[in-house]
């Protein structure tokens, strides 16, 4: 079972989705009924935060003082949990805007799935490699935005 826990360190998150830790379960589920994704035991947290949090850990840990969409961060195991897989944060305001043109619950959804691709250890250096991420991250957004393009 994929297992994801929603940390939230600003309430302007609430305004677009009232329970983000709902949201995100009920996205796993469908995610889970894609075969790549079924009997999987991971489990990972995705942090919904804001523009000067995002820009901090990406100076941190990347070096790169600038914001961005989304950060992960793979560990292989956990004191205690050997199906901890990593940490994901996104970024409140680079959602938003995107969204504008499309539907927040897409954007969310298309950021914490790149995120959960890195963190299964997925990357897009080498042209070959994006393939391979982009046709994961499209296979896994058809499941999950089905409904979502019903409701717009």
């Amino acid at each position: 079972m994929i297992k994801a826990t929603v940390l939230i360190d600003n309430l302007a998150w609430k305004k677009k989705i009232k329970n983000p830790q709902r949201f995100i379960n009920t996205e796993i589920k469908k995610m889970q009924k894609i075969p790549f994704c079924r009997n999987k035991k991971q489990e990972f947290t995705i942090l919904l935060t804001r523009k000067n949090k995002i820009k901090k850990l990406n100076k941190d840990f990347r070096n790169k003082n600038r914001i961005t969409d989304v950060l992960s961060f793979p560990i292989k195991g956990h004191i205690g949990n050997k199906n901890y897989i990593g940490d994901i944060a996104i970024c409140y305001e680079v959602i938003n805007t995107r969204s504008l043109l499309t539907n927040f619950k897409k954007e969310l959804n298309k950021m914490w799935v790149h995120g959960y691709l890195h963190l299964i250890g997925y990357d897009h250096i080498k042209n070959k490699d994006y393939n391979k991420m982009i046709n994961k991250e499209n296979l896994i957004l058809r499941h999950l935005n089905k409904k979502i393009e019903s409701k717009i």
